[in-house]
């Protein structure tokens, strides 16, 4: 995915596409029944009554796209012993696309205590495939790259539990409804550019919700129990809203002008409801200057410096949710559940496949872990690479 497109995308959602739309005409409104843990209204309240003082102030740090030898040494560096205030290991929620990732470098990840989760096996660039995918095509993309983590990266099933849609292009209702049969338990794909300070808390689709439709179809029947992650949108200098981080127009080109500017949204969150913030971009951003990982591991080191910030996978972020920690209790044995790192249990085997594009057969390498390399380049239909192509790449 290039920088280029998410720019595009930047544009259309600051410019283009208007935010009025009201997410739930079909579900009903949330009411008094809507109870913890397993059912949340939409809203701006902080969970279990806290207030901000006693509330901690979780931000995600995730990471879209491919893992490969490119971008591995970026996530090495800034996560490299960081642990949080409550003795738990920073850790980043990767929505990891198939094509051209490297499954032991996912395992990797998943061992030092990251959450993998799942952002398509095609990552197709046409957003109108995404717009009107059926339930079933959205199985195959994201029940199918689930099961080539298993299979490849060593990563257990219920270990999933999240996806994010490629270029946040919803799928209305059908994305929802593959999430519900296939136990996933929430979705990241949804900006917010009305509910950023105070901030919109993530929350279930029992019922109605009230956060606004920035790139629809957006969901409109009731998912009892399937969460959602809302993105508050960042705001640039000019006022533009931006869902992922590094499609924000006209940011600073110095590394202090850009942290103070990354800080800035920061407070948004931490000065208002503490509602959990997202830092996300794609690590290819990195790469175009050398200030923005500089910004990026300086602004990491500001929020480590605060007693109250805790830099935490998706799915910690639901289970807090779900019960509600006081930010005096959070050192105690009733909260600190958190996957302590591991050695990697990966071998990595390099693998020369064929891959059938259309009518056309192209090679694709992969390398995955512990297991014999697959007939062909693992796809759609072919999850675990058992057609064999292979004659047709030697022609």
């Amino acid at each position: 995915m290039s920088i280029d497109t998410f720019v595009c995308l930047s544009l259309l959602l600051a410019v283009v596409l208007p935010s009025v739309t009201v997410l739930g005409d079909t579900a009903l409104p949330c009411g008094a029944d809507c109870k913890p843990p397993n059912c949340r209204c939409s809203g701006l309240t902080i969970p279990g009554g806290l207030q901000p003082n006693n509330t901690p102030q979780f931000v995600l740090l995730t990471f879209d796209d491919a893992v490969t030898v490119f971008n591995i040494p970026y996530y090495r560096e800034v996560f490299n012993k960081r642990v949080n205030k409550d003795s738990c290991p920073v850790s980043g929620t990767f929505f990891v696309s198939h094509e051209y990732t490297d499954y032991s470098l996912v395992n990797e990840l998943y061992s030092a205590g990251h959450e993998i989760a799942l952002h398509s096996v095609s990552h197709n660039t046409d957003t109108k495939y995404w717009r009107e995918a059926s339930v079933e095509l959205l199985t195959e993309e994201f029940a199918g790259e689930r099961e080539m983590m298993e299979n490849f990266a060593k990563i257990p099933v219920d270990q999933i539990k999240g996806l994010r849609m490629p270029f946040l292009q919803m799928a209305g209702n059908n994305s929802f409804q593959m999430m519900k049969d296939s136990n996933f338990t929430y979705d990241c794909s949804m900006p917010t550019r009305k509910f950023v300070s105070p901030g919109l808390w993530p929350y279930t689709l029992d019922y109605q919700s009230t956060q606004d439709c920035v790139i629809g179809p957006c969901p409109s029947d009731s998912y009892p129990g399937v969460w959602v992650i809302p993105m508050i949108t960042w705001t640039t200098k000019d006022g533009f809203p931006c869902a992922m981080v590094d499609t924000c127009l006209g940011m600073p080109n110095t590394t202090d002008e850009l942290f103070e500017y990354f800080k800035k949204n920061f407070e948004k969150s931490y000065l208002g409801n503490k509602a959990p913030l997202g830092f996300y971009v794609h690590a290819a951003w990195f790469t175009l200057n050398e200030v923005h990982f500089e910004a990026y591991r300086k602004f990491v080191d500001y929020l480590q410096s605060l007693n109250d910030v805790f830099l935490v996978g998706a799915s910690t972020v639901i289970e807090w949710i779900k019960n509600p920690v006081p930010l005096s209790q959070m050192n105690d044995d009733n909260w600190s559940k958190c996957r302590k790192p591991v050695q990697p249990n990966c071998k990595p085997v390099s693998c020369e496949l064929c891959k059938k594009e259309g009518n056309q057969y192209v090679t694709r390498w992969m390398k995955l872990c512990d297991a014999k390399c697959p007939s062909s380049y693992p796809w759609l239909e072919n999850y675990l690479g058992m057609q064999d192509y292979a004659n047709n790449c030697k022609q």
